[in-house]
């Protein structure tokens, strides 16, 4: 392979994104997807030759992909894995510029957050007690486990209460550790994107609930004894994110709650409530885990339509 081959300097900044900054599986795979279109839409010379791609060839590639129907978001999360890339080179000294960076990015309308009622939060923390899944433990379970009818409610209930009472990530909440669990103090520290750990406070109710769950139930779940995941599945097994999201949906739609449901819509609920309450915009920027300010702030126009739609209704002369 030529010292300068587009696919040799690809796998070289995909090792780097793995190792050096320790992103995920699924943020490699993204970006994988995103560099591929460029070996493939680029002509032979510039694929045998990094330093050949320019602007022009870059721009072209992002146009070809537009013609295909992808949308803006995903357009500009291309240029953004593009501008990357060539960052790269230019630090490894492959090349003396990033081309990338003369291309605009492209405008994206404002999508704001979808978020749950407080009454819709209300429902889905109650829904576990309410509608009780089926039985999680075998028949060959220790007479001391808790009754068969409850063990899952308790669990369930503890994940949703914790979920909506911290913000976290599906992928921190799954892959959240006993130890990361202090309850004395009564916080939590997930392992966030990028290998970063940080600290977040969860509130008193949210901890019973917890408390309950590792009492009762986690001690009567196979090889939990030898597993640091907090949450376990009946069969002992680390959470994933597609279960997360079933059990959700299902208390969603047993509670009545007829909007659209997702476990990152808890998120979203919980960093717009906070904000309704007054909590400060640096300190739930801390809490989500956000990078950048502005991640964060997308979270400021909810709040800004609930303050208008109350000043409107209240207010003699709106």
């Amino acid at each position: 392979m030529p010292p300068h081959d587009l696919d040799r300097w690809t796998d070289r900044y995909l090792n780097h994104l793995r190792v050096e900054r320790g992103l995920s599986r699924h943020t490699l795979e993204a970006y994988a997807r995103d560099l591929r279109d460029v070996a493939q839409l680029v002509d032979d010379s510039a694929a045998s030759d990094v330093r050949a791609i320019d602007a022009t060839a870059l721009l072209n590639v992002l146009i070809a992909r537009a013609k295909q129907g992808i949308s803006a978001r995903s357009s500009a999360r291309q240029l953004s894995a593009i501008r990357g890339f060539f960052k790269f080179l230019v630090r490894e000294r492959v090349i003396e510029a990033n081309p990338a960076e003369s291309i605009d990015r492209p405008k994206l309308p404002r999508k704001l957050p979808r978020t749950l009622s407080y009454d819709e939060v209300e429902r889905l923390l109650a829904a576990p007690a309410m509608h009780e899944a089926p039985p999680v433990f075998d028949a060959h379970a220790a007479s001391s486990a808790p009754p068969r009818t409850s063990a899952r409610a308790i669990r369930d209930s503890a994940m949703i209460h914790l979920f909506y009472a911290s913000g976290l990530r599906v992928s921190e909440l799954c892959t959240l550790k006993l130890a990361d669990l202090d309850r004395r103090v009564g916080t939590v520290a997930p392992l966030g994107k990028g290998g970063k750990r940080r600290i977040v406070p969860v509130g008193q109710i949210a901890l019973d609930q917890i408390d309950a769950y590792i009492t009762l139930v986690r001690p009567h779940v196979k090889g939990a004894a030898n597993d640091p995941h907090l949450f376990l599945s009946p069969r002992g097994k680390r959470f994933t994110r597609q279960g997360l999201w079933k059990m959700i949906k299902a208390y969603a739609v047993a509670s009545g709650i007829t909007s659209p449901i997702s476990p990152h819509k808890l998120r979203h609920s919980f960093a717009t409530h906070l904000l309704r309450g007054g909590a400060d915009l640096r300190a739930v920027q801390a809490m989500l885990g956000h990078a950048d300010l502005g991640t964060t702030e997308i979270y400021t126009h909810v709040t800004h339509d609930h303050v208008r739609a109350s000043y409107n209704k209240a207010h003699p002369r709106a």
